[in-house]
């Protein structure tokens, strides 16, 4: 299964964009003072949308990486500016709310962003891993929207002081292309996870078709196929996103051969092996006794378990080819979409 760093890429900081009357000197009108808080937090914002952007839609991992580094720069610089500033009339208020605001930032994209990789790497392992990752993500966002909320009443609270007139303009286009990428990222990791927890179940029966365990197998046949049950009831209730049912019908797709699989293919796998393990008493038990002690029901038997030994594995390998191949065609099928779903959707942006 592929490696999940798209998920990373899909974390959004929910900015609002108040704009107050147009003033010169923010050392002297409040007005210009938001200002020019604002303007130092959007060139923060800007740089950061074109790193989701870039990681988007791009598979230039030092690329991407490079332009991760230029965001958390920018959030140096915007955390500079706005220390430059001097408190408005003794009020330090707003500057501390916003210098708060971009710490927060820097916390989540430079060291929570290197717990988040390390949980990168774990998190194929289990589907608990797997949920925690991606629930760390909304948590990190959750963590991003509600500090934005506390720095948009804190501009609101200072407005109000000194008689500023905020209006709610338009939504910029950094402003659009932030929500339509946080709605992206809950649309697809709900879809994901679905996808995700029958993969994981379908390697582990592979693992267990493998060591030919049949206790592990029909532990892990049952389990998904109540998962792909389960999952394509979800499946049935979701909507495309922007009309677009993709990643959806891909899913969709998985899951109906999960569930093939596992009420119908893995069962013939598992008698198979049954039939294989009857066969091997069968033959130590005749190599067990001499030649001349071998009655002719003895030689006719074990030549026709011989002959449906060499049937059934004929109709089991060529079982195994067909589901292999099919398995194939659906991870590509899957990762095809996924790939060009999120391109398709995630806002090219360049700030």
């Amino acid at each position: 299964m592929r490696k999940i760093s798209i998920c990373l890429l899909l974390i959004i900081v929910a900015c609002a964009f108040i704009n107050p009357a147009k003033a010169q000197d923010p050392t002297t009108n409040a007005a210009a003072y938001i200002n020019a808080i604002n303007t130092a937090e959007t060139g923060m914002n800007r740089s950061y949308m074109s790193y989701i952007s870039a990681a988007a839609h791009s598979s230039r991992k030092r690329k991407v990486e490079k332009m991760r580094e230029q965001a958390v720069q920018s959030i140096l610089v915007c955390q500079s500016t706005i220390l430059g500033l001097s408190p408005y009339n003794s009020d330090n208020s707003l500057r501390q709310s916003s210098l708060k605001f971009v710490d927060m930032c820097y916390k989540i994209f430079n060291d929570d962003y290197a717990h988040i990789v390390n949980m990168e790497e774990i998190a194929v392992e289990s589907y608990d891993e797997m949920h925690a990752y991606l629930l760390l993500q909304e948590a990190t966002n959750d963590t991003l929207k509600a500090a934005n909320e506390r720095m948009t009443n804190a501009v609101n609270s200072f407005a109000g002081k000194y008689g500023v007139m905020l209006t709610e303009g338009k939504k910029t286009e950094l402003n659009e292309k932030m929500e339509a990428t946080s709605k992206l990222a809950k649309y697809r990791n709900k879809i994901y996870l679905l996808f995700f927890k029958c993969n994981w179940e379908d390697g582990q029966l592979t693992l267990a078709c493998n060591q030919k365990d049949v206790p592990k197998i029909e532990k892990f046949r049952e389990a998904l196929g109540k998962y792909a049950t389960e999952g394509l009831a979800v499946l049935d209730t979701m909507k495309g996103f922007e009309n677009d049912a993709a990643l959806a019908q891909a899913c969709k797709q998985a899951l109906t051969f999960y569930k093939t699989e596992a009420e119908t293919n893995v069962p013939a796998t598992t008698g198979f092996f049954a039939k294989e393990q009857n066969f091997s008493k069968l033959k130590t038990a005749m190599e067990a006794k001499a030649a001349n002690q071998r009655t002719q029901q003895d030689v006719d038997s074990y030549n026709k378990a011989v002959a449906d030994m060499n049937a059934g594995a004929n109709t089991f390998n060529q079982l195994n080819s067909d589901l292999n191949n099919s398995r194939n065609e659906l991870m590509n099928n899957w990762i095809n979409t996924e790939k060009q779903f999120l391109d398709a959707h995630t806002p090219f942006y360049k700030g």
